[in-house]
């Protein structure tokens, strides 16, 4: 076996690789439960990947075909049903573990110097699972996939100049079809998974440069050993590989029973609308979009003006992007900020929460007022930012990690 390995690597660095990202990879030790959620997205792409590479297998990409090829798939296909469910529980399960994963970060500021770009790819990364999910929706040609795409694709149209010309582009033709349905199947199934693997390899290589953040916010690489180890980080296997199997074994216990018992969740993961086939003569009652574009479509909706209304929801995004550099305090972690830090994300959280909440009900005169609100306050945590970490008073950092 040495042997074996001693020929490979003279070819290719598969033990250096090994070493570099994973057995001499020093993690800090005081790790928490909120660092399982970066391997459980990866978990989760994985699933996602297999068990789509499956249905495209019985899946037909027409306006003819589509649902009830949906509906081969569920009833005739063998295993077809739990593959379904896989994959459509699946994508509500990524991006719970993302947001998560993202809520992290901004709790022990895991965007700060040096981790810059390891961010800038992690929202890349966010950006193109959100394209992903929304080629995907459109692909079971039930009647929310069908008016759910028509309203977005729709607001593209809202651009001055360009806007009637990009719409008809991105639809392939004058309305929603079986055009629009093919390419949609094109990018989900070709384009967008290639660009989602590249960008998690460079987020992970960016990573593993810099080193993981800690919820302490110390760089472990300041305090070695003799032999230039950290004294405060473990190697990643197989303390950390050993610990985040336990956190699989949950995730897994409580996904399966989600696609056991409840799959649709009650409408929020796959909604009853989207058990008929999609008509363009039949407007469904309420249009929108799936729960994880919600906060971003309130935003939308909060807006009177459809073209601003547009800049604002694209906003809501692009503002993430330019966090690290908006973020002036001294230290990094939550633990070690002032009171003024720690109030501004709790309502930012909270306001992205309701916003969520507010994008899956029908607008009414008092939603859309607190959506308003709500908005204020989101856009509040950014644009303040620099000056309230600026001014607050900080805690001492320890020099050593503290557990």
């Amino acid at each position: 076996m040495s042997k074996f390995m001693e020929w490979i690597d003279a070819r290719f660095p598969a033990t250096k690789m090994w070493e570099d990202h994973l057995s001499k990879y020093y993690a800090p030790k005081n790790f928490n439960f909120l660092y399982f959620f970066g391997s459980l997205a990866l978990l989760v792409l994985v699933n996602q990947i297999v068990t789509g590479v499956w249905l495209t297998m019985s899946f037909t990409p027409s306006a003819e075909e589509a649902f009830a090829s949906v509906e081969y798939i569920m009833r005739d296909v063998e295993y077809g049903w739990i593959l379904r469910y896989l994959h459509s529980t699946g994508a509500s399960a990524f991006f719970i573990v993302v947001y998560l994963h993202m809520f992290r970060g901004l709790l022990y500021g895991s965007y700060q110097k040096p981790r810059e770009l390891v961010w800038l790819f992690g929202m890349l990364i966010y950006l193109a699972l959100m394209a992903e999910a929304f080629m995907g929706y459109l692909l079971p040609w039930g009647q929310m996939s069908y008016w759910g795409a028509q309203v977005i694709i729709s607001l593209f149209g809202a651009i001055p100049v360009i806007g009637d010309d990009l719409t008809q582009w991105i639809r392939g033709d004058y309305l929603i079809s079986g055009i629009t349905l093919n390419r949609f199947f094109a990018l989900h199934v070709v384009a967008l998974p290639i660009v989602i693997l590249g960008l998690v390899v460079l987020h992970i290589l960016a990573l593993h440069e810099v080193g993981s953040n800690n919820p302490d916010g110390i760089d472990i690489k300041k305090h070695k050993d003799e032999n230039g180890i950290p004294l405060d980080g473990i190697p990643f296997h197989p303390y950390y590989t050993v610990k985040d199997i336990v956190g699989v074994v949950v995730f897994l216990f409580v996904f399966c029973s989600v696609v056991f018992f409840f799959p649709e969740m009650g409408g929020y993961f796959l909604e009853k609308p989207n058990f008929e086939q999609a008509n363009a003569f039949k407007t469904p009652e309420h249009i929108a979009p799936v729960w994880y574009f919600t906060p971003f479509y309130a935003i939308l909706r909060a807006v009177p003006d459809k073209l601003m209304g547009v800049i604002a929801m694209g906003a809501a995004i692009a503002v993430l992007f330019v966090l690290p550099w908006l973020d002036r305090s001294p230290v990094r972690s939550m633990r070690y900020k002032g009171w003024l830090s720690k109030v501004f994300l709790l309502v930012f959280c909270v306001s992205f929460v309701i916003l969520g909440i507010l994008g899956v009900l029908a607008p009414t005169p008092g939603r859309t007022l607190l959506s308003q609100v709500c908005t204020f306050l989101y856009f509040a945590y950014f644009l303040l930012m620099p000056f309230y970490t600026r001014l607050e008073k900080t805690k001492p950092v320890p020099e050593r990690v503290t557990g």
